[in-house]
């Protein structure tokens, strides 16, 4: 059978729901703890929110950093769950040593050695998805992984919620070993590793062989969207400004990844029928109405749960489909690097709008932060519509 026509089954299918557990118990592991995060730096370690919007940025950028080496390493060795395995160890040791910070310092170092762990693992693991799953089918298998992934994200928060007045945030911090070690068994037992090949080191490595002009190109609209993408977090903090007091902010935090995993598997699968790029015009539309709503609703709590679900139905969106994306517009032999630059772009990007998205809010307010976002995510959807036409138009020639 035609690899393009398969159905994801069988050994797909089992190496697909595996890795999607394995995102499932880490999830549940990190989002128990970055549900409290923002309350726990700004109200208990004293930090503002332009220092809030560093850490952040820094540890997206350092994870994102990561991805790239990951990823030619990757390629280098031909294997990708050794790295995968690594990464998530990593992370699952270093989150629990939140309970013992004392200044926001420690918390930025932490938060950037678990962010290291997730830059090893994500691109030798999307290489690997990518790999396993029919070409047809790529976007959903993403979507699948994706809802299997944010179902943990659901249900960290969720237990957060609960173990909050038991143990307060200091031991969610160390709770959150447990659900960092089952998935550590079920990656070493359940997931098995593609056979590739080893490609010929060489100074660049697989790099110059990604970047075709179709790629920058789509990097560059990428680009030009994640300079205003500022993370959930400064929805929560938004949150926190309508009235939402401290013990419900992991509720506001479910309901983004609520709507984040339900729109995973039908993004994915739309996706695969009308093209990535134009289902990530819907997802730049549904950011640029977050913005919108950010700048425009004031003074009522319930504001909030609709902010969280129209971010969440963004980040579902865009997560899952610029992810399948990439195999696109990449080789096999480069696939892993091909995410590693990817990640990295939109690393640096992420960087730089957490603190200028930051540093406006503090210094200027939160008008300014959201109307600069908004700009940015409507030059973002010119970018995008402007490099579908600039593609089609090439490719008829």
């Amino acid at each position: 059978m035609d690899r393009d026509s398969e159905e994801i089954s069988g050994k797909s299918l089992r190496n697909i729901i595996g890795l999607g557990f394995v995102s499932f118990f880490t999830d549940v592991s990190t989002e128990m703890c970055f549900s409290v995060l923002p309350v726990f730096v700004l109200w208990e370690l004293g930090a503002t929110r332009a220092i809030f919007g560093l850490i952040e940025g820094l540890a997206e950028a350092t994870s994102y950093i990561f991805r790239m080496l990951s990823g030619i390493i990757s390629d280098k060795l031909g294997k990708r769950k050794p790295l995968v395995l690594v990464g998530y160890a990593f992370s699952s040791v270093v989150k629990p040593l939140l309970s013992v910070a004392r200044t926001w310092v420690d918390a930025l170092i932490i938060r950037s050695g678990d962010r290291v762990g997730k830059g090893i693992r994500a691109s030798p693991r999307d290489a690997l998805l990518s790999e396993v799953a029919p070409e047809r089918h790529i976007g959903k298998a993403f979507g699948l992984h994706r809802t299997l992934d944010q179902l943990g994200a659901i249900v960290g928060p969720a237990l957060a919620f609960l173990l909050m007045p038991l143990i307060g945030m200091r031991g969610i911090f160390s709770f959150s070993f447990i659900p960092g070690l089952v998935a550590l068994i079920i990656l070493i037992f359940f997931v098995e590793e593609k056979k590739g090949r080893r490609q010929e080191a060489r100074k660049t490595g697989n790099v110059m062989g990604v970047l075709r002009k179709e790629f920058l190109l789509l990097l560059l609209v990428i680009t030009i969207f994640s300079v205003g993408a500022f993370n959930f977090s400064f929805i929560l903090l938004r949150a926190g400004d309508l009235g939402i007091t401290e013990a419900f902010i992991p509720i506001i935090y479910a309901i983004i990844n609520i709507t984040h995993t339900g729109v995973g598997i039908p993004a994915g699968t739309l996706s695969d029928k009308i093209g990535k790029e134009r289902v990530m015009l819907m997802g730049y539309a549904t950011f640029f109405l977050t913005s919108l709503l950010c700048m425009t609703l004031v003074g009522e709590p319930s504001y909030a749960l609709l902010i969280a679900a129209v971010y969440g139905i963004y980040f579902g969106i865009v997560e899952t489909v610029q992810r399948a994306l990439i195999p696109e517009y990449s080789s096999t032999d480069a696939r892993a690097t091909a995410y590693g630059i990817y990640y990295f772009v939109v690393g640096l990007s992420f960087l730089a709008a957490n603190t200028i998205v930051g540093a406006l809010w503090e210094y200027i307010g939160a008008q300014a932060a959201f109307t600069y976002s908004l700009i940015m995510s409507a030059a973002g959807i010119i970018g995008m519509v402007s490099f579908l036409y600039l593609r089609d138009s090439v490719r008829k020639v």
